[in-house]
């Protein structure tokens, strides 16, 4: 206490001794400043998840659909300088043919050997060579004839595969031939395990003869790879590819 010109006496507060009112102002103020910080980093981890999520289901689909399409010029640029020279061998690196589905809408997917992610991340659908190998149409055999693709991301050229019913077709276009299958059977869900639909007679698709099939694997649900979807299909009739390249009624 000191003692003031009218003989009162003045309280004086201890030396680093701060009014209770405002050490709660500056605690609030704390609290306030550390809101604002965490919810500045949640905003700013929101946005690099956003964009994670755009680059991963957008922007990956266009640097394949680039890619495949580049690569699919490639193929017909091979087969009209075939049509011009004389056959030559079966280029599988570079693909085999090309895979119409109207009802899935991506119009045409370049076939390429093999199923691994660095292949199929390129925008094109791949054909089994392990654990269960395809039979290639042209072969003339009995098999199956299993492909897969990505359903979300890089191309996701089966992303629509649950909008094929059955009777619809799936056309697969070679060098000389166009295979016309038509969809009989397909499995919403199966394990990614179950190899056994890759099958020459497909287990699971109802069928117990052996014929000329096609198969179409793609994960499931959309945005996971916990599962797979498989859609089967029978080829129904060959047609012959004419000077013009003229498509199968099928295809409109």
């Amino acid at each position: 206490m000191a003692a003031t010109t009218d003989g009162t006496e003045e309280h004086t507060a201890a030396p680093g001794y701060a009014p209770a009112r405002r050490r709660r102002r500056r605690g609030a103020g704390r609290i306030a400043t550390a809101v604002s910080v965490f919810g500045e980093l949640l905003i700013t981890a929101g946005l690099v998840l956003g964009l994670f999520v755009v680059y991963s289901l957008w922007w990956t689909n266009v640097l394949a659909d680039r890619k495949a399409h580049k690569e699919g010029d490639k193929v017909r640029d091979q087969w009209a300088q075939d049509a011009a020279t004389g056959p030559g061998a079966l280029d599988t690196r570079d693909g085999i043919g090309f895979l119409h589905v109207p009802a899935m809408g991506e119009g045409e997917i370049l076939v390429k050997k093999g199923t691994s992610a660095e292949l199929l991340n390129d925008g094109v659908a791949g054909y089994y060579t392990d654990p269960v190998k395809a039979v290639l149409p042209a072969s003339g055999k009995n098999g199956n004839f299993s492909l897969a693709a990505h359903r979300d991301g890089h191309g996701a050229k089966f992303h629509n595969i649950d909008k094929l019913d059955v009777g619809d077709p799936i056309v697969f276009e070679t060098k000389d031939k166009w295979y016309v299958y038509k969809v009989y059977a397909a499995l919403p869900e199966t394990s990614k395990y179950n190899t056994a639909v890759l099958k020459a007679v497909p287990e699971g698709s109802g069928t117990k003869k052996a014929g000329k099939y096609i198969t179409l694997t793609t994960c499931t649900p959309v945005y996971t790879s916990r599962h797979r979807y498989v859609v089967w299909g029978e080829l129904v009739r060959v047609q012959q590819v004419d000077n013009a390249r003229t498509p199968p009624k099928e295809l409109g």
